[in-house]
């Protein structure tokens, strides 16, 4: 890839003087109006601070801020941390942690490590298009394996493809769960919403070559939008390509509203669905999450179309990234569902 407008560290603009290690920055016509940040990082392997409501105690993000510019992504919060916004940096200021293949592996040597179950995927998108490029998920994996330490994969990208047999060898050796995030089936919404991501057809193909592969995948139909994609109508062919994919089990959890998201989510809802305005009011208030009534609504609707696709919660061999909402993030490093 050829990369243009590189810039040294030490030159860099004022909202980057957060980015502590930053070696360059770049950009590409490949990657026409995002800018990669990259960095050395002294450390990868973040702890999920305690009292989290999640089946992982340890988290790796090899990036921060991802092109799939999901509107309604609700880790755009944390590039405020970085001094940039929730908004339109989010989707265009990505930092790469260049070197995290090998400090996670020098963290994963440390006498101390006890091989804790270890989730990706759960804040930007491993395996969102720069993957492509920078090609640290395969060091990574390998880190892991290694070490001997059980992990997770979340994701929309369809690059993960070309890490299937390393995954595959790896699964031999450590617990490897995987998971695939796909919302909705209707195309020109998917455009709208999640302009940077594979279409949802190529994310199913995705969820074929995983279990082709012999690996087990759960599905993660988030979020549910009020309105656009809760109704059958949406969600039940949605779930039977799902299990016609080959998915062992798919988990529906409707839209979150977090700080950064709710106001990004908010400008895209007025300006192409004014007439819902007043309903994600009633919905949501001034909270992130939808109301008790309409949570228990969505799963008296869904519970039934999960059994009919067979795609209902069942003990699994592999563990899958199902993450429920923690209480309290760690600072520069919340934990989402892309």
């Amino acid at each position: 890839m050829r990369w243009e407008n590189q810039r040294a560290g030490r030159d860099a603009q004022p909202a980057l003087l957060g980015l502590d290690g930053l070696v360059r920055s770049v950009a590409s016509p490949e990657f026409q109006g995002v800018t990669f940040h990259e960095v050395r990082a002294r450390s990868v392997l973040n702890k999920v601070p305690g009292g989290s409501m999640v089946p992982f105690g340890w988290t790796v993000n090899p990036y921060r801020g991802c092109s799939h510019a999901c509107t309604y992504c609700f880790a755009r919060n944390t590039h405020t941390y970085l001094d940039f916004d929730a908004g339109r940096d989010f989707d265009t200021q990505v930092v790469v942690k260049v070197n995290a293949p090998e400090v996670l592996a020098a963290q994963l040597r440390r006498p101390g490590w006890a091989r804790e179950h270890v989730a990706m995927g759960t804040n930007t998108d491993p395996y969102q298009r720069a993957e492509g490029r920078y090609r640290l998920m395969p060091g990574i994996i390998r880190a892991l394996t290694g070490s001997g330490t059980p992990f997770s994969i979340l994701t929309k990208g369809t690059v993960l493809t070309r890490d299937l047999p390393l995954l595959t060898a790896a699964s031999r050796e450590v617990d490897v769960g995987m998971a695939v995030s796909i919302a909705l089936l209707d195309r020109d919404l998917q455009r709208s919403l999640e302009p940077g991501t594979p279409s949802p057809r190529a994310r199913l193909d995705l969820v074929r070559r995983i279990t082709d592969a012999g690996l087990p995948c759960h599905v993660m139909v988030a979020p549910v939008l009020p309105g656009l994609t809760d109704n059958e109508e949406a969600l039940d062919p949605l779930l039977a390509g799902i299990a016609a994919a080959g998915a062992t089990r798919a988990t529906v959890l409707a839209l979150h509203l977090r700080p950064g998201a709710r106001e990004w989510f908010a400008r895209w809802l007025g300006a192409h669905r004014p007439d819902l305005v007043e309903r994600y009011r009633e919905i949501y208030g001034r909270g992130s999450y939808a109301i008790p009534a309409y949570r228990r609504a969505l799963s008296a609707r869904v519970t039934p179309l999960l059994r009919r696709h067979g795609l209902h919660r069942q003990e699994e061999p592999h563990r899958a990234p199902a993450p429920r909402e923690p209480v309290r993030p760690a600072p520069g490093e919340q934990l989402s569902l892309l």
